[in-house]
């Protein structure tokens, strides 16, 4: 099975995270109520890139405070901090990883609501869990994580959404709008020229879509061996932006919604500069040289209908490059780290 096969598979996938899981949501908001007033989530590599997208929808729509873990506290330091009115979250596609484990297991010592979300419902990760949340992604073969990371984007916006039927609503809209991307993929090819002879380049989102910024850098930095630096966009002007000059590839990812006016802001300034801006939007007139464009979504949502884009970009690059994006060079498919 090819990375672009499982690509396919991404609308299906989220209805099954939706079906699978529609009797354990009103448990996760058990867990979360009580004595908790904030959420920890310990993750690695894409799981991480959906935690932060759980700090904006979670933060945003539920007013809940969401921290990402730091997993070497609880391992290599033996300096566990105290977990008090946590509710802490696991996430790891094959719930394999000892140092995320690691930290489910030290808040069950400290008597804290553990979740986790896992496409193993025989892991570690979920035999360390009060809850487990199904990614329901089936078997993922390709290297490079595609649909297992949709599909945790799916398990966090369903939690976000709980028992709001209009919420609920909104993201059964959202396989139909992923398909639709995925049936018009080609036209990325046009958005790579320019990034081509390129080894290095920026990423740069805000809100939201902070977590697809650093989803998009990984990808190219796995399938395309380009030194792509993820940055929020509001970070990114201070300091690191000096670093643009003529030509000088930057990727940004803009869709609707309060942070709209000021990316385009800063895509006016950064072709004022020279670089040359790629734009992943769902606006046919956001300023860029090259433009992504996909269907649009509410807000909360745009990152799982911006997912099959980037994956699709990355693979393109990959391909025009020469290299293989089935076979990422020194990677395999489960990382273990402590």
């Amino acid at each position: 099975m090819s990375m672009w096969s499982e690509m396919a598979e991404q609308p299906e996938v989220i209805r099954r995270v939706m079906t699978v899981n529609a009797n354990r949501i009103e448990q996760f908001v058990e867990l979360g109520g009580g004595d908790v007033d904030h959420a920890l989530i310990a993750a690695r590599g894409t799981s991480d890139n959906a935690a932060r997208y759980a700090q904006y929808a979670w933060g945003v729509r539920n007013r809940l405070s969401v921290g990402l873990a730091a997993p070497s506290l609880f391992g290599l330091y033996s300096a566990a901090p105290s977990l008090t009115g946590a509710l802490v979250v696991g996430m790891s596609q094959s719930g394999q990883s000892p140092d995320v484990v690691e930290v489910l297991q030290e808040a069950g010592r400290q008597g804290r609501p553990r979740v986790a979300f896992t496409n193993d419902l025989a892991s570690p990760l979920a035999s360390a869990a009060d809850l487990v949340i199904d990614l329901a992604a089936g078997e993922e073969r390709s290297i490079a994580a595609t649909k297992t990371y949709i599909a945790e984007l799916a398990a966090v916006a369903m939690c976000s959404a709980g028992q709001d039927d209009p919420a609920r609503d909104a993201l059964a809209e959202v396989p139909g709008a992923v398909g639709r991307v995925l049936s018009q993929i080609d036209r990325v090819d046009d958005a790579i020229e320019g990034v081509i002879e390129h080894d290095r380049c920026v990423v740069v989102g805000r809100g939201f879509h902070h977590a697809t910024a650093f989803e998009w850098a990984l990808k190219l930095q796995e399938l395309s061996s380009v030194l792509a630096q993820p940055f929020s966009a509001a970070d990114f002007l201070h300091g690191p932006v000096a670093m643009v000059e003529l030509g000088f590839p930057v990727l940004m990812v803009a869709t609707g919604g309060a942070v709209l006016a000021p990316m385009a802001e800063l895509a006016r300034d950064l072709l004022s500069r020279g670089a040359h801006l790629v734009a992943l939007t769902d606006r046919h007139d956001f300023p860029a040289d090259r433009r992504i464009v996909i269907p649009a979504s509410p807000e909360w949502l745009a990152p799982l209908v911006a997912a099959p884009a980037l994956q699709a970009f990355s693979r393109s690059l990959a391909l025009a490059k020469g290299l293989d994006p089935e076979q990422p060079r020194g990677l395999s498919k489960v990382t273990r780290t402590r």
